[in-house]
């Protein structure tokens, strides 16, 4: 993805170089200082039609003959409306000026490019000292850039609220909730949230600020879109759904650049910048590259030895205790082999011999066990098939006792018949 997006860039940076010797087409726009303005960049403005390809256009704005936007200017781009969207509220120090943002567009399906200059005339205009701040959580930024929306918000105040402000009401600030710092939402379905901000010269009515002590309590939570307000219906109807823990009415006679949720719009020049860096014109926020003593500094060393010396610390004590673990495993089998003895077999072994008492009679298996002990009689530890240490010779004494043996035939003869049915 970050490959696709360089192939990109360069593309686009290359085809730009081209663009420059081509026929540009210069729009003029008048904007207000210390008011929002919005202006969609779409593909019928050079002259192009849509074809429904994704991301088919893609656009890179930027003051002209420079390489980036005025601060107090931003750039987005909407895939659900497959446009570009300019906006920002210029501050007071640019009233009475022109400023010619430079649009580069570039058509992905044929790669033709083409150049757009955009000249803002700023006019002047009396900054707002009465300010409602105010969080959206079931809208985009992109959505409340429909005029028409804007229109329905401000007429809850026009006409319920604030109907002194009907003659000069108008939107100071406005942008997206999570480029605020507010966090993504669990669920890519719902919507990030717009700040934004209404302004008027009139002073505030009663009713506004009843309802600001009403949710003043609210102000020591961060977020609470579970709270309702006597007036969360009025603006229900009209399809807004408050985050009334970020509802504030601010009343400021400075610039509205002093406001919260506001981008830093100007960079700070201290006495020691040199004097070539002091002919940018400070009206049109030119980028303004830092001196290189004035770029910070890190060291690593420290960062370096803490990773070292950390895994090495685990590492250390799991070695040692497991060397502890094996010297005491080799003892314990080293005193188990030692006291290792040869075992006899237990007394209570019966063993058996053939003794044949007549030869009519029936021969029987008698016990050794409990007969008298005799030398001449006795089995040999060489000759006996089972000797000690036999795996098998526990299981031998759970077998039960052979049947008789009986003599058949012929008294003579050697041949013995078990049940007279197999021949031994």
């Amino acid at each position: 993805m970050m490959e696709g997006m360089l192939k990109t860039l360069c593309i686009l940076l290359v085809f730009a170089s081209f663009a420059h010797g081509k026929e540009t087409t210069y729009i003029t726009d008048d904007v207000s200082a210390s008011e929002l303005f919005s202006l969609r960049i779409e593909p019928r403005m050079f002259n192009w039609t849509y074809e429904g390809l994704s991301e088919q256009f893609l656009y890179r704005s930027s003051l002209e003959g420079y390489p980036d936007l005025p601060p107090w200017v931003r750039y987005m781009y909407s895939p659900e409306y497959h446009s570009g969207f300019l906006y920002g509220t210029p501050p007071l120090r640019t009233a009475d000026t022109r400023v010619p943002i430079e649009i580069i567009a570039l058509n992905r399906l044929t790669y033709e490019t083409k150049r757009l200059v955009l000249i803002l005339a700023v006019h002047r205009k009396q900054p707002a000292k009465h300010i409602i701040q105010m969080k959206i959580d079931n809208l985009n930024w992109v959505h409340m850039m429909d005029p028409g929306r804007i229109e329905n918000l401000k007429n809850i105040f026009r006409n319920d609220l604030w109907s002194e402000s009907r003659s000069d009401l108008h939107v100071i600030f406005m942008d997206s909730a999570v480029k605020l710092g507010a966090r993504l939402p669990l669920r890519p379905q719902q919507r990030e949230g717009v700040v934004v901000h209404l302004g008027s010269s009139t002073e505030f009515s009663k009713r506004m600020l009843e309802l600001q002590e009403e949710v003043k309590p609210l102000y020591k939570i961060s977020s609470c879109t579970y709270k309702r307000t006597s007036v969360q219906t009025t603006f229900e109807n009209s399809g807004f759904k408050l985050d009334w823990c970020a509802f504030r009415l601010v009343t400021t006679e400075d610039d509205i650049t002093a406001l919260p949720h506001h981008p830093n719009e100007s960079h700070k020049h201290d006495g020691a910048r040199k004097d070539h860096h002091q002919h940018v014109s400070h009206f049109l926020d030119k980028w303004d590259a830092p001196l290189k003593s004035e770029v910070p500094e890190r060291n690593y060393s420290d960062e370096i030895a803490i990773s070292f010396a950390i895994p090495g610390m685990i590492f250390a004590l799991l070695l040692c205790g497991l060397t502890i673990i094996l010297c005491f495993q080799h003892e314990k089998l080293m005193q188990k082999s030692s006291r290792t003895e040869y075992s006899p077999v237990a007394p209570n072994v019966q063993m058996v011999q053939y003794s044949p008492d007549d030869m009519n009679s029936t021969i029987k298996l008698k016990s050794l066990r409990d007969a008298p002990f005799d030398d001449s009689h006795s089995i040999s530890p060489t000759e006996s098939y089972y000797r000690d240490g036999a795996t098998h010779i526990g299981n031998m004494y759970m077998r039960p006792k052979p049947p008789p043996y009986k003599l058949a035939g012929n008294a003579n003869s050697p041949t013995l018949k078990r049940n007279g049915n197999f021949e031994i």
